[in-house]
């Protein structure tokens, strides 16, 4: 096993167990799981938000995405609309429910990564931030990480 390896697997450990315990209080408290809310925010920070657009920032499937909003359509917090300027496309859009669900899940979110995290110094966390945003940067610029 490389020096690399255990850094590795403590990291997906981490991410594993952070995205479990968000998304348990987030379903308990709001009613969602933390993958819906990851897609609720993307469709509000992203202009014109498309399947294809999730698809490439969550390095998934189109297919997976796609799926994902038509439970998010079904749940009446989002709407597929035509897109403007490519009529075989459509365009995702909150609902004033999806934006209601979106706005309180937010400090839900944020107030359980705050707990789950408050064993790490402030100062560490920002050099943890760092670190990964160097290495999702790399990763990104390539052809790693891409689904399929």
């Amino acid at each position: 096993m490389t020096h690399v390896t255990p850094v590795f697997t403590d990291l997906v450990r981490v991410e594993t167990r952070l995205y479990n315990a968000v998304s348990a209080r987030l379903r308990a408290e709001q009613g969602l799981g933390l993958g819906q809310f990851e897609f609720l925010e993307i469709v509000d920070r992203v202009p014109g938000c498309r399947v294809l657009d999730i698809a490439g920032e969550l390095a998934i499937t189109v297919g997976a995405v796609s799926k994902a909003v038509d439970r998010l359509v079904a749940a009446g917090w989002c709407e597929r609309v035509a897109h403007p300027q490519d009529r075989r496309s459509s365009v995702l859009r909150l609902t004033p429910e999806g934006e209601e669900r979106l706005a309180a899940s937010r400090p839900v979110v944020e107030s359980a990564l705050l707990s789950l995290t408050s064993a790490v110094s402030p100062d560490d966390l920002a050099r943890v931030a760092s670190v990964l945003v160097t290495l999702r940067a790399a990763l990104e610029a390539g052809s790693h990480g891409r689904p399929g």
